[in-house]
């Protein structure tokens, strides 16, 4: 099994990183890679990828995400997390369910995005959270995501719990900071769960005690992305294993199967075939 697709259930209090580390050593595989970072105080999907499809680990990123996140208010920490060291502490008023429901609203669409300080984005090849550890000032990059759907699901005292469906690439911590700015407060993210990355959802996702007690299931790249099957002939046969560009009336990811085994992945557009994978 050198070439899975699984869907791991991230526990509390690993970094995305562990979970690899840890894939590593049960899977007997050292080329594991990950489809999305997620905080250590985050649960949820991670999506992991092993052997040659670590090849599609870009392409999965790139899928919407959705969250159920909670915020603590009256409380700001460096990290924007329930973690970190606090920072100032405020009281905090009673709003109504329709004034948070009206911010959350006034948020769907594109908006800029403030990077958080505790992340991995490099700039001027350090990663960010290098920078807060050697308490270095940098001005945070900006960029432009989507948040695609945006609902409450609860409040009550100081706690807010939303769930949200977002782009490739926007800081759910950073999300957090917009909507308390926009209520005139501060918060903090006390929990968050992914739920699910493109199709994979949390249901259907196993934690590192399933894997290690055997009990999960693997996917294959047919259920990881949208694709055609095409079987080879002879002559065909030969320019894919090649690795040579192919001509043909064909659209997307097409894998090429040869005696019904999978041969290679590629990718047309406008008729223009690539390869991707060679299995």
């Amino acid at each position: 099994m050198n070439d899975i697709g699984l869907i791991i259930n991230k526990d509390k209090n690993l970094t995305s990183r562990d979970v690899v580390n840890k894939l590593t050593k049960l899977l007997n595989n050292k080329k594991i890679g990950h489809t999305g970072t997620l905080d250590p105080i985050a649960t949820g999907v991670l999506v992991c990828l092993t052997g040659k499809y670590t090849k599609l680990v870009d392409l999965i990123t790139t899928l919407d995400k959705e969250y159920i996140a909670e915020i603590k208010l009256g409380i700001k920490t460096d990290t924007e997390d329930i973690t970190g060291n606090i920072l100032e502490t405020r009281k905090v008023k009673k709003y109504s369910k329709e004034e948070i429901i009206d911010v959350l609203n006034n948020l769907v669409g594109e908006y800029i995005e403030e990077i958080p300080i505790y992340s991995a984005v490099h700039v001027n090849g350090k990663r960010l959270y290098e920078y807060a550890r050697s308490n270095e000032s940098i001005e945070l990059p900006k960029r432009k995501v989507e948040i695609k759907e945006i609902e409450l699901l609860d409040y009550h005292d100081d706690l807010i719990k939303f769930r949200v469906v977002v782009s490739k690439g926007t800081y759910i911590r950073s999300l957090i900071q917009t909507i308390c700015k926009n209520l005139n407060t501060i918060g903090t993210m006390n929990n968050l769960i992914r739920t699910r990355q493109g199709k994979f959802k949390i249901e259907d996702a196993y934690t590192l005690k399933d894997i290690e007690n055997n009990n999960y299931q693997v996917l294959k790249i047919q259920d990881l992305i949208e694709l055609s099957e095409v079987e080879l002939d002879n002559t065909l046969y030969k320019k894919v294993i090649n690795g040579n560009i192919i001509e043909d009336n064909l659209n997307g990811y097409i894998l090429y199967k040869f005696n019904n085994k999978d041969i290679a992945l590629y990718f047309f557009e406008k008729g223009i075939g690539k390869l991707k994978i060679v299995f």
